[in-house]
């Protein structure tokens, strides 16, 4: 199933199609749909609804706040072709057949909470999905699926291409997490193949910027927090582990290129930029001229040793690589922390 041409357009040079959703009946011209359930704090789905916001749609956002922060949706709510619907996407939710676009997002992305809620973020995974898909396949929409580089595990191969099946444990700590979105990616294919549903597949690295909780439980939150606070710094292991991190301007860049485009994925979203974590550490203390120590604690259960991401296919076919490099994205992430936690 090919895209219809107003969301190619939209994504392009626009003209001015109003893409909405919601439960009650409405008198608009089209509906689409930003699927959202429970965890990533809106981080990301902020952003991704203001952009959509931007171009001219109308979104409905669907949240279960479970671990999320009401003050990174209240644009959202002052917006009037937005609406947001605090429910599950994991239990049935009632909306319009008429959608253009779906976006599943719906799942913690940060260890903290994912170990926190093992069940919740299965749900999300399997039946948030399937939920997900149903809507789109009844709509006839577009679908992107919100999937990790976590489906790698603690990879073999490196850098990561799209076509490694990875190295996962499926009964860890980070299992719930992992196996949630490797099923959300093979339900999402059967949709595919099935029904003809045009899906796509975003596979997300580590993604960093403003509106992350400080207690996110993830690297650079975390040591952003514990360098403002004057605490130690606590690396995990060594430090000689490596992380790519990338700016969530550029994540959601790449993640509205794959929704304008028919490219089924999956397709990788990440900085090539690979770092030690030590050095991450490091270049924040800098940034935030914090005496801050750094300390050394346990690495936690299957960490991964290195992550970074092959994003050729990314460049190939939507046109996108990552353009802020590190230095330059704490620099306009830190005062948005440091504002945070002087409230």
């Amino acid at each position: 199933m090919e895209l219809t041409g107003g969301i190619v357009d939209q994504f392009g040079e626009a003209s001015c199609m109003r893409v909405i959703g919601g439960a009650r009946e409405r008198s608009r011209d089209s509906y689409a749909l930003s699927c959202r359930c429970h965890r990533r704090s809106w981080f990301l789905g902020s952003r991704l609804c203001e952009r959509l916001l931007d171009r001219a749609f109308d979104v409905l956002c669907i949240d279960s706040f479970l671990t999320g922060r009401s003050l990174n949706v209240l644009g959202l709510r002052a917006n009037s072709r937005s609406e947001l619907l605090d429910c599950d996407i994991s239990e049935a939710v009632d909306v319009p057949e008429d959608v253009e676009l779906v976006m599943h997002f719906a799942s913690s992305a940060s260890s903290a909470d994912y170990v926190r809620y093992p069940i919740e973020t299965l749900r999300a995974g399997s039946l948030g999905t399937l939920h997900a898909l149903e809507i789109a396949r009844l709509g006839k929409a577009r679908f992107v699926l919100a999937s990790t580089s976590e489906v790698y595990g603690n990879p073999l191969e490196h850098p990561q291409r799209e076509s490694y099946w990875g190295n996962v444990n499926p009964v860890g700590p980070r299992s719930p997490y992992d196996e949630a979105k490797r099923f959300s990616e093979a339900l999402t294919v059967a949709y595919r193949e099935r029904y003809g549903v045009d899906t796509a597949i975003a596979r997300i690295f580590n993604t960093y910027g403003p509106r992350m909780r400080p207690d996110d439980g993830r690297v650079i939150p975390t040591f952003i927090s514990q360098a403002l606070r004057g605490e130690p710094i606590t690396v995990a292991g060594d430090g000689t582990q490596t992380r790519s991190v990338c700016h969530v301007d550029d994540t959601v860049d790449c993640i509205l290129k794959l929704a304008g485009s028919g490219h089924a994925g999956p397709i990788n979203i990440g900085s090539e930029e690979e770092m030690r974590v030590l050095d991450i550490a490091t270049c924040v203390r800098d940034i935030t001229r914090s005496r801050s120590p750094i300390c050394f604690v346990d690495r936690p259960v299957d960490d991964p040793d290195v992550r970074r991401p092959d994003t050729s296919l990314a460049s190939q076919v939507l046109g996108w690589k990552q353009s802020t490099p590190l230095r330059e994205g704490l620099e306009k992430t830190i005062p948005w922390f440091a504002e945070r936690l002087a409230a």
